[in-house]
């Protein structure tokens, strides 16, 4: 995996599963990372072979229940981006899956209080020594790159000791959140204390923060000195702030998504979620586009609301042609 100059589709909870990821790379994105998935989820995985949508589902054993899916076209590009406190864990997992992703990203900078109550996310970051023995493991018994995400310290100082430290451990770069645990994501990233760590390092930083425009990305590199931009809302926003063309209007970007969660068979749930976060940004949940999409229960009733019942049902027809031959 190269870290050179890259355009990056940051891990974003319930938003990054496959069909956003594609949708995110056909844009224009080198690296997309997946939504973090805690290591204690993925050690009661198995990984299946899914011959209807030609993907690699890593199923919670005893279910139907698909934790991760990844396919042949995002081989080369896709992170795992995995939650966990405990290094003998936090490999269990990795060796489940790391023969089909491109990298393994360790997620240190997740405020939720989910992740932190479990000693997870932003809670590492005042654990130096946990997270020394976290990446060492992986790296001295994987042959995939490995990498983390942390956010700011209270001081510049700080972020750059505990910086310096994880780049002892082997890793093949470092993603750092222009902000502190603490604040809101109205705050403005701190991009000059993404650049002290910068210059501080000498293996690839990847800057995120701020980016909500395809111009930012090269502020951004300018401002930081990072090898490599992340962004995470702008493109959950408009998935085409990938396109060095600009972006195409978020109506199609939209329709787009919904054609490829259909393709991917993608959780309903998961799939109306990243719909919402879409239309709260330019529109509103209380008109009518809004009040179907919460009554929607199925793909059948988001391809109905979008006018892609054509789309779905040429997908099932072929589904089903596949299975029984």
């Amino acid at each position: 995996m190269d870290y050179e100059n890259k355009l990056v589709l940051a891990p974003m909870v319930r938003v990054g599963t496959l069909p956003f990821r594609l949708l995110a790379a056909q844009y224009g994105a080198d690296i997309t990372y997946g939504e973090e998935i805690i290591d204690h989820k993925m050690i009661k995985c198995e990984r299946r072979l899914n011959e209807h949508l030609g993907s690699t589902d890593f199923v919670e054993k005893g279910t139907n229940n698909v934790v991760f899916r990844t396919c042949s076209l995002e081989r080369k590009r896709v992170v795992f981006q995995m939650g966990t406190s405990n290094a003998a864990r936090a490999l269990s997992a990795a060796q489940i899956l790391c023969q089909d992703v491109a990298a393994i990203d360790i997620n240190m900078g997740c405020p939720k209080s989910f992740s932190i109550s479990g000693g997870m996310g932003a809670a590492l970051l005042n654990k130096p020594d946990l997270i020394h023995d976290i990446l060492t493991t992986l790296r001295r018994n994987l042959d995939i790159p490995i990498t983390c995400k942390i956010r700011l310290l209270k001081s510049s100082q700080d972020t750059v000791e505990l910086a310096r430290r994880i780049e002892t451990t082997g890793v093949s770069a470092l993603g750092v959140h222009g902000r502190r645990v603490a604040d809101r994501p109205r705050d403005p990233a701190k991009w000059s204390e993404i650049a002290d760590v910068v210059a501080a390092l000498t293996i690839p930083v990847i800057a995120n923060g701020d980016i909500f425009e395809f111009d930012d990305f090269q502020r951004i590199k300018v401002h930081t000195g990072a090898s490599s931009m992340m962004v995470a809302r702008g493109a959950l926003w408009n998935a085409s702030i990938f396109s060095p063309e600009g972006k195409l209007p978020w109506e199609d970007v939209k329709r787009e998504y919904v054609r490829k969660s259909i393709l991917w068979d993608n959780d309903i749930k998961g799939t109306k979620h990243t719909l919402k976060e879409m239309i709260m940004h330019y529109s509103c949940l209380e008109l009518p586009e809004g009040k179907a999409l919460i009554k929607s229960e199925s793909l059948a009733d988001i391809a109905k609301l979008y006018g892609e019942e054509n789309y779905y049902q040429f997908v099932q027809e072929n589904r089903l042609f596949n299975g029984s031959r």
